[in-house]
């Protein structure tokens, strides 16, 4: 896909200056440069001022040739050359002035005169002290330029500064205005990005892998883009909104342009954070600006990124409060959305992770109404996925040699993860590589970058006690002992005792793909997180913080069993679980005490019942828990293979959905498959 956008044509490119950009911010900076000179300069500074002793002194020695006053302000008192000549020491000032040639007429001093009698009473007290006349010329000076200036000036200033910051920002933003008070500073424009339905929308299905079903939905919508008379003779109406809706990393914008791509029209981006700004009206603003420049695309496509940063339900919950420039923003959204007609072929999707909290408004039929799941990728779509972001790898492909890199493989070793997740796992493969100065990519760079994007980098550096590693080793044997050893629980892949990340301990699990999960599964899972501690009060009779995050984890699944999933024979079938996310209880909660009580009281027997049966399978196999935590204590890092050496293999295993062990090397202490939701930490 190239990456390069650009705005409508009446707008310039983003972060490029326009032609005549600059000859235009010249004269702006130059008028206001005179304008400040000419208010702020007032007469020529070309004269050198005096203070009055040293002007009484000159007008006694008579070294003066004449004397102007002007407009009974200031005094203009001319210096005779043959005085600056003689008296070097007490005239330099004018000399240095005079040679210089920078500061107009040589020799003139000028006295501030302030009261005009008070001055001429001086004069007369130095005439009778010298006994010599002391002639002045009196003058009316007027400089119609500069009162008009000083008067008009400062109005005249402040408009070009509006004007020009205005304009800047304009041209920052490339935004064409708007209206009011955002339209004058350019924040109220568009801000969309264009993108060119023949040269920069050059993604079509085909580089979408995964997403067969929602790419089948979106069909429909490239047809009525391509074909909208063969729905509108019949008398149907084009859709106007389609709302992806998945989770994080799902390829959500890349479907968007896909579809675009396929219909061959222009595409118009935007996320759902640039139109609210603290400014009121910008949002709104920007909204109207955004669907005036499509309609003039028609055909095209509006595509809004993040919709739930606009469109979150109106008013608040509790005392929250609400954001009166977002819901402004979101009302005008609704308008312009209603105010398409059947003709205008103007179609727009949005995306969002968060559709519970979205207004009913803006998913009512005519708006919204289409909703498109993009879920996470299975495992054949994983495959694809693999496949799209190893084309410019240089990977081992030699089928059947040591580090040959095999999708089916790694397809199998990520459950859970999305598109994003796994251009970063290939991007992690080809640092990891490189780190090692190889020259091709191999299957272990693979496995190293899943190891560190979800676990993090290995802290060997971190000093432990022997008492604490030993504590560690029994609680991960604990994990991994009784997830062996039940039938619907994770199976391990691999477990450590070297701290990662905050952790000081993990284990990883390779979870079957399940669309609907069992009582008896979930319970099985629990009691896996609980047989950790169970672990160390077995072997040590004390317990320690380490199970924090397992205790956690496991009374989560509880709360769910019993308040979600009904799932508990006292709280009954009945579920407290708002799907909407819109639920008026505020703070208070949706039953009463007396079942809260036996909510708690059923949360407490199922994780009791978890642990009890996590410390009766690890006492039944004693033998084997203090073998596999005496290996994991001296290797610290164990793999399936030693497990099932311990345990010998389990009787249901299910070649199809999990690897054999054969095919996991295990002799060089690296991560060898996908951590899974399941992972145990110790903090």
């Amino acid at each position: 896909m190239a990456k390069q956008t650009r705005r409508a044509p009446q707008m310039a490119p983003q972060g490029k200056r326009p032609k005549g950009a600059k000859w235009l911010y010249t004269i702006y900076i130059g008028i206001m440069i005179v304008l400040l000179l000419g208010m702020f300069g007032g007469g020529s500074s070309s004269k050198v001022p005096v203070q009055w002793a040293k002007l009484s002194q000159l007008l006694e020695r008579h070294d003066y040739e004449s004397i102007t006053v002007i407009n009974q302000e200031v005094a203009e008192i001319k210096i005779k050359d043959d005085a600056i000549k003689a008296y070097p020491d007490l005239y330099g000032d004018l000399r240095t002035r005079n040679v210089t040639g920078k500061e107009g007429p040589a020799g003139i001093y000028t006295y501030n005169i302030g009261n005009y009698e008070h001055f001429d009473k001086e004069l007369s007290i130095i005439e009778e002290k010298t006994g010599e006349h002391i002639s002045y010329r009196i003058e009316t000076r007027s400089n119609a330029w500069h009162d008009l200036l000083v008067w008009f000036g400062p109005l005249l200033l402040m408009v070009l500064m509006f004007w020009g910051f205005g304009v800047m920002a304009r041209r920052q933003m490339g935004g064409d205005g708007g209206g009011g008070f955002g339209g004058m500073f350019g924040f109220g424009g568009s801000r969309a990005k264009q993108y060119d339905a023949t040269k920069q929308v050059n993604v079509t299905f085909k580089d979408v892998a995964g997403l067969a079903g929602a790419k089948e939905e979106v069909m429909e919508v490239v047809d009525f883009l391509k074909n909208p008379k063969h729905y509108t003779e019949l008398g149907g109406k084009i859709p106007k909104g389609v709302l992806l809706v998945g989770p994080p990393g799902t390829g959500k914008t890349l479907l968007a342009k896909a579809v675009a791509g396929e219909a061959g029209v222009p595409f118009f981006s935007m996320s759902g954070s640039d139109f609210v700004e603290m400014f009121v009206g910008v949002g709104a603003s920007r909204v109207r600006g955004l669907f005036d420049e499509a309609k003039k695309k028609s055909p095209c496509i509006v595509f809004i990124d993040e919709i739930d940063a606009v469109g979150r339900a109106r008013g608040g919950r509790g005392f929250t409060g609400s954001n009166d420039e977002r819901e402004n923003t979101l009302n005008q959204l609704l308008t312009e959305m209603d105010g398409f007609s059947s003709t205008t072929n103007v179609i727009v999707l949005a995306a969002t992770n968060r559709a519970d909290v979205l207004d009913k408004a803006l998913m009512r039929a005519g708006r919204f109404d289409r909703q498109i799941y993009v879920e996470l990728p299975d495992i054949e779509e994983r495959k694809a996925i693999f496949a799209v972001h190893m084309k410019n790898l240089k990977l081992n492909d030699v089928e059947g040699s040591e580090g040959y890199v095999d999708r089916d493989f790694l397809a199998k070793q990520t459950p859970g993860f999305s598109g994003a997740d796994i251009a970063n796992v290939c991007n992690e493969a080809a640092l990891c590589a490189a780190r090692k100065n190889k020259k091709q990519i191999d299957r272990q760079d693979f496995l190293d970058a899943v190891d560190r994007i979800v676990g993090g980098l290995e802290k060997r550096t971190k000093v432990l006690t022997e008492q604490e590693k030993r504590t560690i080793a029994y609680h991960e044997s604990g994990h991994a002992s009784v997830s062996w050893l039940l039938r619907w629980a994770n199976p391990l892949v691999k477990v450590t005792i070297v701290p990662r990340g905050k952790a000081l301990g993990a284990a990883w699990y390779l979870p079957e793909e399940r669309q609907i999960t069992t009582y008896e599964q979930m319970f099985d899972e629990m009691t896996s997180l609980m047989a950790g501690r169970a672990s160390e009060e077995i072997v040590f009779g004390k317990i320690s913080t380490g199970a924090l995050n397992d205790i956690e984890r496991a009374t989560k699944m509880a709360q769910a069993l019993v308040t979600y999933y009904g799932m508990s024979p006292e709280v009954g079938n009945i579920s407290f679980y708002d799907s909407t996310g819109q639920s008026d209880y505020g703070l208070t909660k949706p039953f009463s005490e007396k079942t809260a009580e036996t909510i708690d009281r059923e949360v407490r027997r199922m994780v009791e019942e978890a642990y009890d049966k996590a410390k009766g399978l690890l006492l039944s196999h004693r033998e084997q828990l203090d073998e596999l935590a005496t290996q994991l204590f001296d290797k610290e890092v164990l793999f399936r293979e030693d497990l099932e050496r311990i345990y010998g293999p389990r009787p249901w295993e299910n070649p199809a959905i999990e690897e054999k062990p054969s095919s996991l090397p295990g002799n060089d202490g690296a991560d060898n498959t996908e951590p899974s939701d399941n992972k145990t930490e110790t903090i």
